[in-house]
């Protein structure tokens, strides 16, 4: 029996192979190897593919989070509105700044963070929200942006898993102040190790950045402010920058798989599929089902040689690492969505065959279990 992998990198990587061998080596033999003309190139070309002004590379995601947070002169005494559903990283980067992380409760047929609910949240100590565009899809920045800009907060994009994606046919990782994105291996645009950015339309706050990132100094040896060591590598901001002409290609692929799954999936009771919000557009970082029979769903198809996995088991206010934080004792969407969710495979290189065979053996799981 053929197995099929829950991600493979092998229709990406090895077409560009050569490509990205010989990017190495220009690196390699520049003898340029820290804030060099790789990073400088990658901050250019990924600013304007993300219809930005600017654009800084740091070492990680969190870190660009953290960067976008600390620019904004948050820091203890601050709240900041956060997704009840995310991966622990948008949290951490928040109380990383001894600021609080105050959780919203997403809209439960996307798993994006619902806007009618800031209001509530929001108090005289908010500063700012951050919008984390689940699994791929874009939030909906337009009543997020005329919400934050009515009570006077800063909006910070968590775009990590949607690079790409649009809203009304702008940009994610463009509507707010400043933008935190990720370039895990993993994802849409994946370096070959940890990497990072910021993308910001405002030249004052990326110049912060750029001093955060780099020990607080513009020039070596003289440090304007208490800074960190978090620099996108020239190696990786060389490997990115031969990636970056294909994202719109591989996006295009994702979509295409979601489609297939869409057609062969949609009349299976009790199988949610993921609905994309109108306005919004879905680059498929992840293609997340969600079922009451999560668990056995996962065993059944474990068992016929289909690796899936499961984006995010435990919420981030059920994590042992934040016992400590006075948070709402409940926040049941967060809950059932970690309790039902299941993430199936989706890649580029894929094809409908594999589409289909995976489709067949979740159908074969409801025509053989009592439900």
């Amino acid at each position: 029996m053929s197995s099929i992998p829950f991600l493979s990198f092998e229709a990406q990587h090895q077409p560009l192979r050569e490509a990205i061998l010989a990017a190495i080596v220009r690196v390699y033999d520049s003898g340029q190897f820290v804030l060099g003309e790789e990073v400088a190139g990658f901050e250019r070309e990924y600013a304007r593919f993300n219809g930005t002004e600017e654009c800084v590379g740091v070492g990680n995601g969190l870190d660009a989070l953290y960067f976008a947070l600390l620019a904004l002169d948050i820091g203890p005494g601050d709240e900041v509105i956060v997704p009840s559903n995310t991966y622990i990283a948008t949290w951490l980067a928040v109380t990383k700044t001894g600021a609080t992380p105050v959780p919203v409760e997403p809209d439960p047929a996307t798993s994006n963070l619902n806007p009618d609910l800031l209001p509530a949240a929001i108090t005289s100590r908010t500063q700012a929200i951050v919008p984390v565009h689940l699994y791929g899809q874009a939030c909906r920045m337009p009543e997020i942006m005329g919400i934050a800009r009515h009570y006077g907060v800063a909006v910070i994009e968590d775009n990590a898993q949607a690079q790409g994606a649009t809203f009304a046919g702008q940009p994610t990782g463009s509507f707010g102040e400043l933008n935190g994105t990720s370039f895990y291996p993993g994802k849409n645009l994946g370096a070959l190790g940890d990497a990072g950015a910021i993308t910001t339309n405002n030249l004052e706050l990326a110049h912060k950045i750029r001093l955060l990132r780099n020990y607080g100094s513009k020039q070596k040896y003289y440090n304007n402010v208490l800074g960190h060591n978090s620099r996108l590598d020239e190696l990786q901001a060389a490997v990115l920058r031969i990636k970056l002409p294909f994202l719109t290609t591989w996006t295009a692929q994702r979509q295409q798989l979601a489609i297939w799954y869409n057609s062969y999936l949609a009349d299976i009771p009790t199988l949610h599929l993921p609905a994309v919000q109108p306005g919004a557009t879905h680059v498929y970082h992840l293609y997340v089902i969600h079922t009451p029979h999560r668990n056995a769903l996962q065993h059944y198809l474990a068992g016929q040689g289909i690796a899936t996995m499961i984006h995010y088991p435990v919420p981030p206010h059920r994590q042992l690492a934040y016992q400590g934080l006075t948070l709402p004792q409940s926040l049941p969407i967060a809950e059932q969505l970690a309790a039902t969710c299941l993430s199936l495979p989706l890649w580029p290189g894929m094809t409908q065959i594999q589409i289909e065979k995976i489709a067949n053996a979740i159908r074969a799981f409801y025509s053989q279990t009592a439900i």
